[in-house]
C-alpha cells in the first residue's frame, strides 16, 4: 500500500533559520525591554564616557567594538546584506560600502555636532532592515517593476547607522579633550566588532545554507526579519511620541 506523503507544515520549526532568529529576537526583546540601555549604550559605558578626558584609545575601541556586536539593529541589517551573497568579493564590496557609510556620518555627526532625534534615526534604521527583507525577497521589482541599486541602498543606509551612532555619543557630552581621537578609536572597534558578528553570521549561513531547508525557507526567514525591522521601526516611533 502507498501511503500519500504529508508535508509537515511547522518543519520550518526545525530549521537552523528558526535557531539563527531565536538569537536575533531574544537580541532584539533584551535591548527592547532593559531599563538599563539608554537607546542602545550601557549605563555603565555611558558613565565611563562621560567621565573620560584626553585620549583612551583602546577603551573606546572596546566600546565601539562591544556596541556593534551587541546592536541587534546593525546585525540585522547585515544578515539582510548577506543574505544572498555567496561570493567573498562580493561581501567585501557591500561591507565595505556599509563601514564607508557608518563611519563618516559617526565622525562627522559627532565633530560638527549634528543634533537630530536619535529615536527618529532609528527608526530609519529599523526601515533599513524592512527595505533588505523586501528586496531579498524580490519585491520592488514585482510590485514596482524596478531593482534598487544594492550597493548604494547600502551606502545610504551605512549612513543612517553611523548617524544613530553618533546620535547615541552626543546624548554623552565627551570632551573635547582627545575627541578626535577617541572617535577614531570607537569607530576601529566598530569596525572590529562588525568584522566579528560578520564572521559568526556567515559560519551560520554557511552550515544553513548546506542544507536542504535553505531555499524551502529563505522565504520564511526574510518574512521575519522584515517583521523585526517593522517592530524596530514601530518601537523607535512610539519613544519619539510618547517618552
Amino acid at each position: 500500500m502507498t501511503v500519500a506523503y504529508r508535508p509537515d507544515p511547522w518543519s520550518w520549526l526545525k530549521s537552523p533559520a528558526t535557531a539563527l532568529f531565536a538569537v536575533l529576537l531574544f537580541f532584539l526583546i533584551d535591548g527592547v525591554t532593559a531599563q538599563a540601555i539608554a537607546h542602545g549604550v550601557a549605563e555603565g559605558d555611558k558613565g565611563y564616557i562621560q567621565e573620560t578626558s584626553g585620549i583612551v584609545f583602546w577603551p573606546f575601541v572596546y566600546l565601539g567594538a562591544k556596541h556593534m556586536v551587541t546592536g541587534y539593529d546593525h546585525l540585522l541589517f547585515l544578515f539582510g546584506v548577506i543574505f544572498f551573497l555567496y561570493r567573498m568579493k562580493d561581501i567585501s564590496i557591500y561591507v565595505t560600502m556599509f563601514a564607508i557609510g557608518h563611519s563618516t556620518t559617526l565622525l562627522l555627526g559627532v565633530l560638527m555636532d549634528v543634533s537630530v532625534s536619535s529615536y527618529l534615526v532609528d527608526a530609519i534604521i529599523g526601515l533599513s532592515v524592512v527595505y533588505k527583507a523586501l528586496d531579498n525577497l524580490g519585491a520592488f521589482q514585482r510590485w514596482f517593476g524596478v531593482q534598487p541599486n544594492t550597493k548604494v541602498a547600502t551606502l545610504v543606509f551605512g549612513l543612517f547607522h553611523g548617524f544613530g551612532l553618533a546620535t547615541k555619543l552626543q546624548d554623552f557630552n565627551m570632551a573635547p579633550d582627545g575627541l578626535f581621537v577617541n572617535l577614531v578609536a570607537f569607530n576601529i572597534g566598530v569596525e572590529m566588532g562588525q568584522l566579528l558578528a560578520l564572521g559568526a553570521i556567515l559560519i551560520a549561513m554557511g552550515f544553513w545554507r548546506k542544507t536542504g531547508s535553505f531555499w524551502k525557507h529563505a522565504y520564511v526567514a526574510n518574512v521575519v526579519l522584515m517583521t523585526l525591522g517593522f517592530v524596530l521601526t514601530g518601537y523607535q516611533l512610539v519613544g519619539y511620541f510618547v517618552l
